[in-house]
């Protein structure tokens, strides 16, 4: 690789449930995932909570979206809300 060639970032993505809207610019999203239990080879479910960048207060509770790895944008959040990728179901 020679010094001219640009190196793009590898950012994360995730793909979640958004739990929480309640704070301005702010959404909480649960994502899930499955690994398997490392002594006892049962597939155990592992979760985490993000707090996403949602400028526009566009995406509500029990949205699936898209979240991508950024710059600290406060003490608790690292990333944005990039995508919608199913709409909560209306109950």
């Amino acid at each position: 690789m020679t010094t001219t060639e640009l190196k793009t970032p590898l950012k994360r993505t995730l793909v979640g449930v958004v739990v929480s809207d309640k704070r301005d610019k702010t959404v909480t999203v649960l994502v899930e995932r499955r690994v398997k239990h490392e002594l006892y080879g049962k597939i155990v479910s592992l979760s985490s909570k993000y707090h996403a960048h949602d400028e526009k207060g566009e995406y509500k509770t029990g949205d699936l979206i898209e979240i991508t790895e950024s710059r600290p944008i406060s003490k608790t959040k690292n990333w944005v809300a990039t995508r919608l990728v199913q709409k909560a179901i209306a109950v």
